[in-house]
């Protein structure tokens, strides 16, 4: 008979998984002492092109990194088995990278694997003991992606860099400092046991997850009613395509869906949560797919990946984004190769804006 899981288990399972999620944070900027306390002191990696110990891993790949195009680990599907202070995990991750042909010229990569790795808790906290990495598939395409040079400040995104120079670093930090400045600590009650601060930070976290989840559904189907329930009457968002209050991009967002794109799907993973209280900072990796139609009546498809930087608020008991900030990592931009409709996908359902969506059947 297998037991459910407790509180105990959950707040593990999340601390496994944020542990994971740090560990792609810890490539992607470059940063060693970020990427090494992930892994326990005598912990191991294989990686086809290196098998040895994880700190001598953590210093090659970041010396690798440095100064190099930013890269985007973005690991989802964290699968987890606890046995007591031992784990199992599986990750399926998604690796955007840059990199340059024999011939000198630079080609994008989207490389599909699995992280397979063991944990173990010491001392009250989790990390990996060992990591496997496992390679399924990869896509390609050629050129390079440039950042693109300063926009008007109306449509402006910061772009993903390594280390001090990523501007989620920096947005982070600031989260942090303005939940240190309001928040009393703890779980919002100081008088409360160190017991219940630790379930009331497992369920905060869940809930942020689910808000952020919200937060892609609501863009993705145009529904403006969903998307303000996501954010704080004055809350901020800095996207690109808005920048202003929160509940004004609720508006103008679902106007610009429904005018520019046939379509939008965000997917988000790799969450990274830190509670404070009744204030909390994040971090998820997005990868955006969208359709639209150009000038000239042809149809363009726009592969965009980035992270959305976070500072939630919990107000009377409800959670909500109070600051949300999209950090560009990479973007391509190509002829759309899109088929709906068309053979295999023909007796397929299409996602669709608004209440006509399979979703809003199933979830009302």
């Amino acid at each position: 008979m297998t037991l459910p899981p407790t509180i105990a288990d959950v707040a593990d399972i999340q601390a496994i998984r944020q542990r994971l999620a740090q560990h792609s944070r810890g490539i992607d900027r470059a940063d060693f002492g970020m990427l090494a306390d992930c892994y326990h002191a005598d912990g191991a990696v294989e990686y086809g092109f290196f098998q040895g110990p994880a700190r001598e891993f953590a210093a090659m790949l970041v010396d690798v990194q440095r100064g190099q195009p930013v890269t985007q680990h973005r690991t989802s599907q964290m699968w987890v088995r606890l046995a007591g202070d031992q784990a199992v995990s599986e990750s399926y991750v998604i690796a955007y990278a840059q990199s340059p042909e024999a011939d000198g010229s630079m080609r994008q990569r989207l490389i599909c694997g699995r992280y397979l790795d063991r944990h173990e808790r010491h001392d009250g906290i989790w990390r990996m003991t060992h990591r496997r990495y496992v390679l399924d598939t990869n896509a390609n395409w050629p050129g390079a992606y440039a950042v693109a040079p300063l926009a008007p400040l109306m449509a402006h995104v910061p772009a993903g860099g390594q280390g001090a120079a990523d501007a989620g670093i920096a947005l982070l930090a600031l989260g942090h400092a303005t939940i240190d400045r309001f928040s009393a600590g703890g779980s919002g009650m100081p008088n409360d046991p160190p017991a219940a601060a630790a379930v009331e930070a497992v369920i905060a976290k869940q809930q942020i997850a689910d808000l952020t989840m919200a937060y892609c559904r609501g863009v993705d189907r145009a529904d403006e009613a969903l998307l303000k329930t996501v954010f704080h009457d004055d809350s901020t968002i800095v996207s690109g395509a808005f920048n202003g209050s929160g509940q004004s991009f609720a508006t103008e967002i679902c106007k610009i869906v429904r005018a520019v794109f046939d379509q939008t799907f965000h997917s988000i993973a790799n969450q990274w949560i830190e509670v404070t209280g009744d204030g909390a900072i994040g971090e998820t990796y997005v990868i955006a797919v969208a359709t639209m139609t150009e000038d000239d009546g042809s149809k363009a498809e726009i592969l965009t990946g980035g992270r959305y930087v976070d500072r939630f608020a919990r107000r009377d008991g409800a959670w909500r984004i109070a600051e949300r900030t999209f950090v560009m990592d990479w973007n391509v931009k190509q002829p759309s190769s899109r088929a709906i409709g068309e053979g295999m996908y023909a007796q397929l359902p299409s996602g669709s804006f608004g209440p006509d969506d399979p979703v809003y059947r199933l979830w009302n």
